[in-house]
């Protein structure tokens, strides 16, 4: 029987380049206090060897432990996952996060929170404890919770809150709810559409009423009223079904409906073809996340493209410079989300919108 192969160990490079273990960790980590002859030194060794670091060995510095915490809501993750709806928030946050921390020789660790629980400040705890983070990346509607907030504010960790412009503790960083409303609305705007309804989502997430004052502020510029245009969703698809009901039952109902995000925009979609309405001919119809299911509706909504993986990109590289002890340029980082056209939107018949 051939015998299994050693794994190579930091050890074995320390030894092959007859220097400390500190050293190699140093070397791997690229810290400065290093010469250029012994990195080349070292590296020699790594290479002949045929050296992976591992976390373990990255750690030994002492300054740093190379995860950082990815924290995504308990229960409307699970439910997403379980329904199988298409959602894809976690993919993108994944696929972003993770690759940007491999550039770094990080890794990313994924964990679900509770943000009902009143046990979540012992649950951050326990991960933290376990994991020793270098960062934490809070999503919504974590990134503006007082208690989360608050209790990382006391951990000497640098966090990043994805979907927060607030000043203050951690680092805000926006996917620009509120420009990308007002571009959803100003497109229509540009058609001829001007009773432009809006279906929002749940308000326990700030980034609901930036979409809001989005809308609203286009509808201001054109001098358009916005009374009895607004109805209030939770993101679901039943509250999504219910709003748009009763937007397109009122006697003179929108020409066009910007929906909170995917799954309230498929259930409009579904009230108008109840109703006998064809989309995008008599109701334009435009949604937020352009998740893989609105490509494959008939017509495919056009939609704004939620830049998820970016924003976790970002993230990565904002809690590593933290780390390195550099500030960030500004208090708020902004990530543009960009309208992606399909077959859902059209001119109104009339060019007046009614």
């Amino acid at each position: 029987m051939a015998r299994r192969r050693q794994a190579v160990t930091i050890k074995h490079v320390a030894a092959d380049a007859g220097v400390s273990l500190q050293t190699v960790s140093r070397v791997i980590n690229n810290e400065a206090n290093v010469s250029p002859e012994m990195k080349l030194r070292v590296q020699a060794s790594i290479d002949k060897l045929g050296y992976v670091p591992s976390i373990a060995a990255q750690r030994m510095s002492g300054s740093r432990s190379y995860l950082i915490l990815a924290i995504n809501d308990r229960d409307r993750t699970i439910a997403d996952w379980r329904a199988r709806l298409g959602a894809d928030w976690v993919d993108q946050m994944l696929l972003g996060g993770m690759l940007k921390c491999a550039e770094h020789g990080y890794r990313l660790v994924f964990e679900l929170v509770d943000t009902h629980s009143d046990h979540v400040e012992r649950a951050l705890l326990g991960a933290i404890a376990a994991l020793q983070p270098d960062g934490i990346i809070l999503t919504p509607p974590h990134s503006d919770n007082p208690q989360i907030v608050r209790f990382l504010g006391g951990q000497n960790i640098p966090f990043v809150r994805i979907g927060s412009k607030q000043n203050g503790v951690g680092i805000s960083l926006s996917m620009d709810d509120e420009g990308a409303a007002r571009a959803a609305c100003r497109h229509l705007f540009d058609l001829g559409h001007r009773r432009i309804g809006f279906i929002a989502g749940s308000s326990e997430y700030e980034l609901s009423q930036w979409r809001i004052d989005g809308w609203k502020a286009a509808m201001s510029e054109f001098g358009v009223s916005c009374e009895g245009l607004l109805e209030q969703g939770d993101f679901s698809y039943d509250s999504g079904e219910m709003a748009a009901r009763r937007l397109l039952q009122r006697a003179e109902r929108p020409s066009a409906i910007i929906a909170s995000n995917d799954q309230m925009a498929l259930a409009t979609l579904e009230v108008a073809r109840e109703q006998g309405l064809k989309v995008p001919k008599d109701l334009s119809l435009i949604s937020f996340d352009n998740t893989p299911i609105v490509r494959f509706t008939q017509p495919p909504l056009t939609a704004i493209d939620q830049p998820i993986a970016e924003t976790a990109s970002l993230a990565v590289e904002l809690i590593i410079a933290a780390k390195k002890g550099e500030s960030a340029s500004s208090p708020l980082s902004t990530i543009r989300a960009p309208l992606v056209e399909r077959g859902s939107v059209c001119a109104p018949a009339d060019r007046f919108g009614g």
